[in-house]
């Protein structure tokens, strides 16, 4: 779009551009500089227009993105041209993803790169390769505490290794995921040592005050998120002499996006891993960006516009990249991570339905679809060039989230029927095999988190403990339900490693000392490669699982109604035991797949008469995963204890 001041102030800044940029073959740079330029100038004056040197932070801006542009590889310059034309290419049912930790699954970079024919062999073409960046020994987080943006953990590799197992994974057509922490770093970062010794640049970058009246007044209105482990939101550093704001954890430093040149760092940060080879990026803790006297500093409206301007400066230099959105928030408001528009005010093409997990897991507990069907009826349609990643478990705990208006419309008393869950999934209910453990306890409020594997979630460990080969099945059964679901659903599904196994909760971080006190930890497993093989091996629960995903994953990239273009109808039913929803092609109607699923742990029934044209209309149903005709008397389709069905009528 063209606008005179906007246009003005371009021509000046690539009047003054340095000559090591402005002799370098920039044709495809400046035509989507030109393009987004209006939009980028408008967000950048409204975040730092009364910045004194704001023309000339505007000059880093273009610099910066010029030259990770000059960096860029060919080939990844390349694929950023077939991107640009097949722009819907994240939206495609063909892409099955799974999170790992490096650590955990290879050992190192090279031992990642050395198992890819595993996720081959599974049909994986998405791995997320969670935080393997520099982070201080024993205050990590779990790798979310960055120490050094471009330098890769020492234990497990160098940049190399990385940009090797990227090529790798190209020419594999898997596409690689990283993280970007951009809400903090560590303290012992190079800025943060800087503010230490009392540079008042680099004090700039956080927010740090002599005394307690500011923190006091955020105090007020911010929620603390590790209450017990870490509370408060400000931490007095001794060396600096100053307090901090550390939202997640004394040793997390909270970036301020107020200052311009924290966005220009972390803008730079951002592509110069978008020229690593990285496909995807995962954008940390993206709902805390922007701090506000007054507000719980989350989910901010200039949250959304510094997201709108990093995507408009990567479309410049890196268009072929997209962003994840790491926003656990509620449904109405993680919504808005997509954008406003799917052009002009695009944020991130990804986010995390964390909504459906949680009530994924409600289903599992109360064995009925009530709360769930009435969270899905409750969760916005999002922009139609965005997905979701569909997950059950990560490498975080399961938080309770639900909209208390849907629990009350299930006839739940809100309190009572989230403890009912925290005693569900931790074992102290009657009749639960669940085999969780507690995360993030507030004793004042009673309030609590769910850490644990799936398989141990599901009921497996308990059934292996107990040798009950019935509940065996049950667990096996259950996980490759909700395994239906997250493939199903709509957007790209997300295993996580050791899910295909059936891996149990590892207790071996207790023995750790920087990890004993975070029981994230009993689900972030190291992979047992014997054990994996198990998997070869018919009769084994490995195998059980394994190639039954396999299979899955399989005939789910054969199904293209599955693509992701808010093709889903969801579709009530008087069972409340069963979650049913419809998958139609959009330009092709008469394409159609019907979900079913019972999470009870007894046969159901499914009248397809009182199901409109979701019924069979001419021939009879098949299950597209097993490949056959269901059990089906006087229209009744009947449905096994845990159990679903991709029914077509083909």
């Amino acid at each position: 779009m063209y606008e005179q001041v906007s246009h003005t102030l371009l021509n000046d800044i690539l009047n003054r551009i340095k000559p090591e940029i402005s002799e370098q073959d920039l044709r495809h740079f400046y035509t989507r500089l030109g393009a987004n330029f209006y939009g980028i100038h408008s967000l950048f004056q409204r975040l730092y227009g009364d910045q004194e040197d704001f023309v000339e932070q505007a000059q880093r801006l273009v610099e910066t993105m010029a030259q990770q542009y000059i960096k860029r590889p060919e080939n990844l310059r390349q694929l950023d041209l077939v991107r640009e034309k097949d722009y819907n290419w994240f939206l495609s049912q063909e892409l099955v993803g799974m999170a790992l930790y490096c650590k955990g699954f290879g050992g190192t970079v090279r031992g990642l790169e050395e198992r890819l024919n595993y996720f081959q062999e599974l049909g994986i073409n998405l791995v997320h390769v969670m935080p393997i960046l520099r982070c201080p020994e024993g205050s990590s987080d779990g790798g979310y505490a960055v120490s050094d943006f471009r330098e890769i953990n020492p234990d497990i590799g160098t940049l190399e290794d990385v940009q090797q197992l990227a090529v790798s994974m190209r020419e594999r057509g898997i596409l690689l995921v990283l993280d970007v922490v951009v809400n903090h770093t560590s303290n012992k970062h190079f800025w943060a040592t800087r503010a230490k010794a009392g540079e008042k640049k680099y004090q700039d970058y956080y927010y740090t005050f002599e005394n307690r009246n500011v923190p006091d007044m955020f105090e007020q209105s911010m929620p603390e998120i590790f209450p017990e482990t870490a509370p408060g939101n400000f931490t007095w550093d001794e060396e600096m002499g100053r307090w901090v704001m550390t939202v997640f954890n004394d040793f997390q430093w909270d970036l301020n996006y107020s200052n311009p040149s924290v966005f220009i760092e972390m803008l730079n940060i951002i592509l110069f891993w978008a020229n690593q080879g990285a496909d995807i990026l995962r954008l940390d803790a993206v709902a805390f960006l922007w701090k506000k006297i007054g507000s719980t500093c989350q989910n901010e409206r200039e949250a959304h516009l510094i997201l709108q301007l990093l995507k408009d400066c990567c479309q410049v230099t890196a268009p072929g990249v997209v962003f994840i959105a790491e926003a656990i928030v509620a449904p109405l408001e993680v919504i808005k991570y997509f954008g406003e528009d799917a052009v002009i005010a695009k944020e991130c093409e990804i986010a995390y339905n964390a909504t459906f997990m949680a009530l994924l897991w409600d289903a599992v507990a109360t064995k009925n679809a009530r709360l769930l069907n009435q969270g899905i009826r409750s969760l916005p349609v999002k922009l139609e060039r965005a997905t979701w990643l569909n997950y059950i478990r990560c490498h975080d705990d399961i938080g309770l989230g639900f909209d208390d208006r849907d629990i009350l419309s299930c006839d739940y008393e809100p309190l009572k029927h989230r403890r009912f869950l925290i005693d569900y999934f931790t074992g102290k209910f009657d009749d639960s095999h669940a085999r969780g453990v507690p995360f993030g306890q507030n004793s004042r409020t009673g309030d609590s988190r769910i850490s644990g594997s799936l398989a141990s979630l599901a009921g497996l460990e308990y059934a292996i403990e107990t040798d009950d080969n019935e509940a065996i099945d049950d667990a096996i059964r259950l996980i490759l339900l909700l395994h239906s679901m997250i493939l199903s659903f709509g957007g790209i599904p997300l295993l996580y490693y050791g899910d295909e196994l059936g891996t149990l909760n590892d207790d071996s971080y207790k023995e750790d000392p920087f990890k004993k006190g975070d029981t994230r930890w009993v689900h972030r497993p190291s992979i047992d490669w014997d054990r994996a093989e198990g998997r070869n091996t018919p009769g084994t629960i490995e195998y059980r699982i394994y190639s039954a995903l396999k299979r899955m994953i399989a005939v789910r990239k054969e199904i293209e109604v599955f693509a992701d273009f808010n093709n889903r109808e969801l579709i009530e039913v008087e069972n409340p035991h069963l979650f049913v929803f419809g998958r139609y092609h959009p330009q092709r109607p008469n394409e159609q797949v019907l979900v079913v699923a019972n999470f009870s742990d007894k046969p159901q029934y499914l009248n397809l008469e009182n199901i409109g044209s979701w019924g069979p209309q001419h021939r009879p149903l098949v299950d597209l995963y097993r490949g056959e005709t269901p059990d089906i008397f006087n229209e009744n389709l009947v449905i096994p204890e845990f159990c679903f069905y991709w029914l077509s009528e083909r």
